[in-house]
C-alpha cells in the first residue's frame, strides 16, 4: 500500500501543489504515495456553512469549532494508527526524527488552522499532535503541511535516488551538513578545499565530519550543545560497560 497523506484544510485545492513536481510529483504519479484533502467547510454548521465562531473569553479573531473539526476528522476515516497532526505556532518544533517517524508508517492526517487556531478541547480529546515548522506565523497550516509532507515524502523508498542522501544531510546525526563542492576546481580566484581532490577517502570523511561540527557550533548552538550531551552520554557508557567487563559484572 501506498503512504497516504490525507488533509484537513479550507483550501483542498492547494493540494498537492508544489508536491505535484519532481521527485514528490513522480512518486505521486507512480503510486508511492496519495495525497487526499477533506474540505473542512462541507461540514460547516447552517446555509453558509460556518466553521468558526468568537472565543469565549473576548479577543480578536474567531476560533474553528470542535464540532466542525471533528465531523471532518471522522470524514477522513483515518485509522488509529495514523498519526494526525495540527500544525500551529503552538506546536512543538518540527524536528528530522518526527519526519522520520511519520515516514516510517502507513501515512499522516494533518489539520490545517485558519484564523485564531481550532478549539483547543478537540485537539485534546483526539489526541492531536500540535507541531510547529518555525517561530514565526503564517496565514494558514497549509504552507506547513506542505513543508512537511516534502519532509516526509523523499524519505519514502524509492522516492531519491540515493539512500546515502538522505543518511548524510542535515539533522540525520544531529549535525548541519558540511559544505559542498562541484567543478570547477577554481571559480572567481576561489579553490576546492584540497582534501576534497585528495582521492583519500578516510581524509575527506574526517574533513566532512570536522565542517559539520564547526557548522553546527557556530550556527546552532542549540543543536551543537544536545550532540556534545548525547556524545558524552555514550562515552561515559562505553566507557562504564568497559570496566563492568574488566570487573567481570
Amino acid at each position: 500500500m501506498s503512504w497516504q497523506a490525507t488533509v484537513v484544510t479550507l483550501f483542498p485545492d492547494m493540494f498537492p501543489g508544489p508536491l505535484g513536481q519532481s521527485l514528490a510529483g513522480r512518486a505521486l504519479e507512480n503510486g508511492v504515495w496519495s495525497c487526499r484533502t477533506e474540505d473542512l467547510r462541507e461540514h460547516g454548521l447552517g446555509r453558509h456553512r460556518a466553521v468558526d465562531d468568537t472565543p469565549f473569553g473576548g479577543g480578536a479573531g474567531m476560533v474553528i469549532r470542535p464540532d466542525v473539526a471533528d465531523a471532518a476528522l471522522a470524514a477522513t476515516q483515518a485509522g488509529a494508527n495514523i498519526p494526525r497532526v495540527y500544525l500551529t505556532p503552538r506546536g512543538r518544533p518540527l524536528a528530522q526524527a518526527d519526519v522520520r517517524r511519520y515516514a516510517a508508517g502507513p501515512g499522516v492526517m494533518l489539520l490545517c488552522g485558519r484564523f485564531e487556531g481550532v478549539d483547543e478541547r478537540f485537539l485534546q480529546a483526539r489526541g492531536v499532535e500540535q507541531v510547529s515548522i518555525g517561530d514565526y506565523v503564517l496565514s494558514g497550516g497549509e504552507t506547513a503541511a506542505l513543508v512537511l509532507l516534502d519532509a516526509c515524502v523523499r524519505l519514502l523508498p524509492g522516492v531519491m535516488g540515493s539512500e546515502q542522501s538522505g543518511v548524510e544531510e542535515s539533522f540525520s546525526d544531529g549535525l548541519l551538513e558540511y559544505p559542498h563542492y562541484t567543478r570547477p576546481a577554481v571559480w572567481d580566484g576561489h579553490e576546492v578545499p584540497e582534501v576534497l581532490l585528495s582521492g583519500n577517502h578516510a581524509a575527506i570523511a574526517r574533513w566532512r565530519q570536522a565542517q559539520a561540527e564547526e557548522t553546527t557550533r557556530e550556527r546552532r548552538p542549540d543543536l551543537w550543545s544536545a550532540w556534545l550531551a548525547r556524545k558524552n552520554g555514550n562515552r561515559t557508557e562505553a566507557v562504564g560497560g568497559a570496566t563492568q567487563a574488566d570487573l567481570g559484572v
